[in-house]
């Protein structure tokens, strides 16, 4: 007579099921999470919501607490992005790039674009405005052994003065400079440079700026709180800025090749 043997699963067997049951649920739940900020997308053409929802694509909208009695916030929620963008697709096919229309500085595309963030000042751990200028900083100083641009003249890229830099905004968390606050000439007005987009030349004494003509100045954002500044406003000053370098110059945006 042939031997029979019945089948069976050990321990080892049964853990190792259980770990893939387990990781594919981890899986799973690490991608719902993940969709939380900028979903549900939109198609370019039709605009409909993709993904269009289901178990493993849709977070289920959850309430976070703002620090510093900031409020809450709900993720995901079916609004749609309320940003004004000036701008035209070229093609009618999904993925087409987008034209400014108007001042492309102002269109809210390309390197211009920038995203919705909160009306208030990003916050210390005791509640106080991370970023603000050196006036309002008064325990903060720049070292000697740097230049001070305070008094310089800003020279945009067309060799053109723009204004004078008035004072320093400082990141008083990770003790860096953010920002560089310059006069415009003739007018009580006041616009914020990015660090990174602006060169201190020690030797000419002067700040140059190659992304912005010096008239694009005067069309740069304004700050609600002359000693404070937002997050919504610290994106609208960079996208400002930084929407320069393609679109500052008709030239600019035309191909290299």
């Amino acid at each position: 007579m042939d031997q029979v043997y019945n089948g069976g699963l050990d321990v080892t067997e049964w853990v190792l099921y259980a770990f893939f049951l387990l990781f594919f649920g981890l899986v799973a739940y690490l991608r719902r999470e993940d969709r939380r900020e900028g979903y549900p997308l939109e198609d370019d053409v039709s605009g409909r919501h993709e993904p269009l929802g289901g178990l493993l694509f849709t977070a289920q909208p959850k309430v976070f607490r703002l620090p510093h009695n900031g409020g809450t916030v709900t993720t995901p929620i079916k609004d749609r992005d309320s940003a004004d963008i000036k701008a035209r697709r070229t093609a009618p096919w999904a993925g087409s790039p987008l034209e400014p229309e108007g001042d492309p500085l102002q269109a809210g595309v390309g390197p211009g674009a920038y995203a919705q963030r909160s009306k208030t000042p990003d916050l210390m751990m005791h509640g106080a405005p991370r970023i603000v200028p050196l006036r309002v900083a008064e325990d903060f100083y720049l070292d000697k052994r740097d230049p001070d641009p305070r008094g310089m003249p800003v020279i945009g890229a067309d060799n053109a003065v723009a204004g004078t830099i008035k004072d320093v905004w400082v990141d008083r968390s990770e003790y860096l400079i953010r920002y560089l606050e310059m006069a415009l000439p003739a007018s009580d007005k006041r616009v914020l440079i990015p660090m990174p987009m602006a060169v201190i030349q020690r030797g000419r004494k002067r700040v140059k700026v190659d992304a912005l003509l010096a008239s694009q100045f005067a069309g740069a954002p304004s700050l609600a709180n002359p000693d404070q500044i937002t997050r919504d406003e610290e994106e609208r000053v960079s996208a400002y800025v930084g929407g320069g370098m393609l679109y500052a110059t008709p030239a600019r945006a035309e191909p290299w090749l």
